[in-house]
């Protein structure tokens, strides 16, 4: 059976909430979010999930629907209470970055000189609230020397670095990085690594799209997905290939 790059991302995404337990999962783009609901259906039934506004999920709709076109509402929950949520570190994020440094710090907010931006993007939102407060994750569906760089032009998500020196490590927690060529965590210093390379993928291939110095020791290949897996992603959470979109088939 054909297995897709995207379906591949998806259930990497999946495994980094397989140890998560009851916390809210949040999830930034398609990928993560089959990730999240994949993870819900299966290894982790604790995982809390959102329509991501304010209804609570037993059953996740399809990706693309809300939770009235078919999701089984549990409960909501007020836009304020999400803050008391991050701050008591019962959360686990995925967000996406546009640059990422080898330290983890990450950049949503714009690209150049701050005063004078080439481009400017979203903002940083909630980066700086998470990444020092509970479990923050990243997806990259373009792994690119444009996103991996040597410096961020912002810090909106906070690296090891500067939670470190800034005295907020105590509950400062990165967990992986998942892009379309790899999945990467972190050694000890802090930076990071890589630990496994797509199926199809080469380990050169994934330095090469990096904009700094990687470790590769011990590098494996990331898992494929089992069969329910893939059924569940292709006939409940994902019917009509979103993924595919985010992710290129032959990337």
């Amino acid at each position: 059976m054909t297995v897709t790059r995207a379906e591949i991302c998806a259930v990497a995404c999946a495994d980094a909430w397989r140890d998560s337990g009851e916390v809210l999962a949040h999830a930034v783009g398609v990928v993560p979010t089959i990730g999240a609901r994949l993870a819900r259906l299966t290894h982790n039934p604790d995982l809390v999930l959102s329509d991501g506004e304010a209804f609570l999920l037993a059953g996740p709709p399809p990706a693309g629907a809300t939770a009235e076109d078919g999701g089984v509402i549990e409960g909501w929950i007020p836009f304020g209470r999400i803050f008391d949520i991050v701050a008591s570190g019962r959360r686990h994020s995925m967000m996406g970055a546009s640059q990422l440094d080898r330290y983890g710090n990450q950049n949503i907010s714009l690209i150049g000189d701050w005063r004078r931006p080439k481009r400017q993007l979203i903002g940083v939102r909630g980066a700086p609230g998470n990444t020092v407060n509970h479990r923050t994750d990243y997806w990259v569906p373009r792994h690119s020397v444009k996103v991996f760089v040597d410096r961020v032009d912002v810090v909106c998500g906070v690296g090891h670095d500067r939670a470190r020196a800034g005295g907020a490590g105590r509950f400062h927690d990165l967990g992986v990085v998942i892009t379309d060529l790899a999945v990467l965590d972190y050694d000890a210093a802090g930076r990071l690594r890589l630990r496994s390379a797509h199926p199809g993928v080469a380990v050169a291939d994934v330095v090469r799209n990096t904009g700094f110095e990687l470790d590769t020791t011990g590098a494996t290949t990331t898992r494929l997905p089992t069969a329910e897996e893939l059924r569940l992603i292709r006939e409940v959470l994902d019917p009509a290939g979103s993924r595919d979109q985010e992710v290129r088939p032959s990337s």
